[in-house]
């Protein structure tokens, strides 16, 4: 049976993963495919978790760590892991998004991360994220919402209006990125009550989730461009998309532990946990619960460990970490052709040139003379 290219399925991947929230369902579904089994990090793993077994686990909706236990795994052993992150910059809708002016119906807009922000003028934008709704019996649940549709634009002003936009733009974040959702004559229409957001707005999202408005509770939204990742080039030689940084290593990641653990005898010399970290928040210093910076991963190394360990035991978290391996996994900058002076000589990134390692002395990054032997790292420095 013939496999579908990686390049391919990448470009599914990312035309399903519109927000983080959206990336870590999709990885969530191709592990489920792939024989993957939910656990709850509010019950006891003690028991639940079994050698040769493979499990996922999610924190806020938006990251995810996935493992598979060697069936010669014991208590102190290590983890060899790949870590990502799930979030990219973009425009999130304010926690009161409605704004009125010169006839226009817009949506205040906050910037997530640090991006290209004149990028997103006149561009065709949707809306994705989460929505919180409220069931008749007053419970609260969590949908995921993706209008694939131009419903949003971010317009520059005329250049006849605003001589030397043309090359040079400016950005006042309050002022100029309120992107325009209709006009007000459709506040007439659908009814302008409601002082937080725009009842068009939340028509919008009750229509796609197919829900009365009534019960949507709040939401966590974000602009999108309804432009699909393709591939391109005059030889079909780039994946052409936004949100490859970084979710571009979160599937490759993703593929790596999904193929590394299919074959049926896989686990069967396997003394580590093989895993999966896809974090959230990394744009803007991933100091959060389900951030890299919080306890995510080592609430996973330690209740791995535990699970599997003696309770007189006490010292097999810390062992654990000891003989664990993680490649942290982001995008590097490729030289840019107009631009080659931006990257240090010697060190700029080629393309078709490989994998870049990233290093600085001052330690940004954890690489050193250890990490970075590429050959075998684990199994010779152990």
């Amino acid at each position: 049976m013939a496999t579908t290219p990686y390049h391919e399925q990448m470009v599914e991947f990312l035309n399903s993963s519109w927000t983080c929230f959206h990336a870590i369902a999709e990885c969530k579904r191709r592990l489920v495919a792939d024989g993957y089994s939910e656990i709850d990090e509010r019950s006891p793993w003690r028991g639940a978790l079994v050698p040769g077994g493979k499990y996922y686990f999610t924190r806020n909706d938006s990251s995810i760590i996935a493992f598979a236990v060697g069936k010669k795994y014991v208590a102190g052993n290590g983890i060899v892991a790949i870590g990502a992150h799930s979030d990219s910059p973009c425009l999130k809708l304010k926690p009161k998004s409605k704004i009125t002016s010169a006839g226009y119906q817009q949506l205040g807009l906050q910037t997530y991360g640090g991006g290209l922000w004149n990028s997103w003028f006149d561009r065709d934008l949707g809306l994705a994220g989460k929505v919180l709704l409220q069931g008749t019996d007053g419970t609260i649940t969590a949908r995921l919402c993706c209008i694939n549709k131009a419903v949003c634009r971010i317009p520059t002003v005329a250049i006849h209006l605003a001589r030397g936009t043309g090359t040079e733009l400016k950005i006042n974040v309050e002022t100029d990125l309120p992107a325009v959702i209709a006009s007000c004559v459709k506040a007439q229409l659908d009814g302008d009550k409601g002082d937080a957001h725009h009842p068009i707005l939340l028509k919008l999202v009750a229509e796609n989730l197919q829900v009365d408005i009534d019960s949507i509770v709040d939401f966590e939204l974000q602009l999108c461009d309804v432009q699909p990742s393709t591939i391109g080039g005059a030889r079909d030689e780039f994946l052409i998309s936004g949100r490859l940084d970084n979710l571009c290593s979160s599937f490759c990641g993703l593929q790596a532990l999904i193929e590394s653990t299919q074959a049926t005898d896989a686990l069967d010399n396997e003394e580590s946990i093989r895993m999966l970290a896809v974090f959230d928040h990394e744009e803007i210093g991933s100091t959060s619960t389900s951030g890299a910076r919080g306890t995510l991963m080592m609430d996973s190394v330690s209740r791995i460990a535990k699970a599997f360990g003696s309770v007189e035991v006490d010292d097999v978290v810390e062992r654990s970490a000891q003989r664990s391996y993680i490649i942290s996994a982001d995008m590097a900058h490729g030289i840019h052709p107009n631009q080659p002076g931006k990257h240090e000589r010697n060190h700029g990134p080629m393309f078709h040139e490989g994998v870049v390692i990233k290093t600085n002395v001052n330690q940004r990054y954890a690489t050193n003379s250890i990490t970075s032997d590429v050959r075998d790292t684990h199994r010779r420095h152990n």
